[in-house]
């Protein structure tokens, strides 16, 4: 799940990117946003604050 997190993460990020460079400024931004918010590492909307106490 991991994994399949990460590479949907790239692709909107790598998206996102391509967006800004064409010009389509608020779209890249809300792409690059989403690539974060649901990426496994870092900030991610999927893990609970809960769960993650090591």
């Amino acid at each position: 799940m991991g994994f399949l997190l990460w590479i949907l993460a790239v692709i909107l990020v790598v998206v996102g990117v391509v967006q800004l460079i064409q010009g389509q400024i608020l779209f890249g931004i809300v792409l690059i946003v989403v690539g974060l918010a649901i990426g496994p590492g870092g900030w991610s909307i999927f893990n609970s604050r809960k769960g993650s106490r090591v």
